[in-house]
């Protein structure tokens, strides 16, 4: 368990370095999110954080970025506590518009999410039968511009009729994201999950980013999706 205060700078660094994918100094947390402690009561705090293994240091800059067990963490606080932002109303009005509950119609809407959140979307409609897009999407994050990376993301496409053909059998129903070495797509990524029954017929529906991900707007998206099926 970390205090709240550390939680806190830790919610903040994550949040930072979604939006930005650069690593994270104490002295812009103090300045951009006015958290009322000073910069040192900041930067001591950071420091056990990356002793406690939540941040790392990159390079030599001052910043810090989270580690995968950060955003494990991230990741559960925000399934268990069911406290993830709201989707926003224009993209909630622009899924309805389009939602219609077939497979050519679904195509549509897993663009347009993958539009919303950035990243690669697979929709396995029945255990035989998927669809995938956005992965250009995946590949333009500043994660997967080196080959190596690229490399392993293009591995995991290779396998994903495998990987989606275990999830129909291992996943509960409802929404789950899996970080890390939780995440059946590799742990350098993560997946935003949902398993439904659309008139006895179960599907299986998956934001594919990098663990760098905004974990709250893309489980807000997947929910979309489960609310349409009930």
């Amino acid at each position: 368990m970390i205090s709240d205060r550390k939680k806190l700078i830790l919610q903040t660094i994550i949040k930072e370095h979604v939006k930005t994918a650069q690593p994270v100094s104490s002295g812009l947390l103090v300045e951009k999110y006015k958290l009322g402690v000073s910069t040192a009561t900041v930067r001591n705090d950071m420091m056990e954080l990356e002793e406690e293994g939540y941040i790392f240091q990159p390079h030599t800059s001052a910043g810090r970025i989270p580690t995968p067990l950060a955003y494990e963490n991230e990741a559960k606080t925000i399934s268990e506590d069911g406290k993830h932002r709201a989707l926003k109303e224009a993209e909630r009005v622009a899924l309805q518009e389009i939602f219609v509950n077939n497979e050519t119609a679904f195509k549509q809407v897993a663009k347009l999410i993958s539009e919303f959140s950035g990243s690669a979307i697979f929709w396995a409609f029945h255990k035989n039968s998927f669809f995938h897009t956005g992965l250009a999407n995946l590949f333009s994050q500043p994660e997967f511009r080196q080959v190596e990376a690229v490399c392993d993301v293009s591995g995991v496409i290779d396998k994903m009729e495998e990987i989606i053909s275990s999830l129909f059998e291992e996943l509960p129903l409802g929404a789950k994201i899996l970080v890390g070495d939780l995440n059946p797509f590799g742990n350098f990524l993560s997946v935003t999950l949902l398993k439904y029954n659309n008139s006895g017929q179960l599907g299986v529906f998956g934001i594919l980013s990098p663990i760098r991900a905004d974990y709250s707007h893309n489980l807000a998206l997947v929910e979309f999706l489960e609310e349409q099926f009930k």
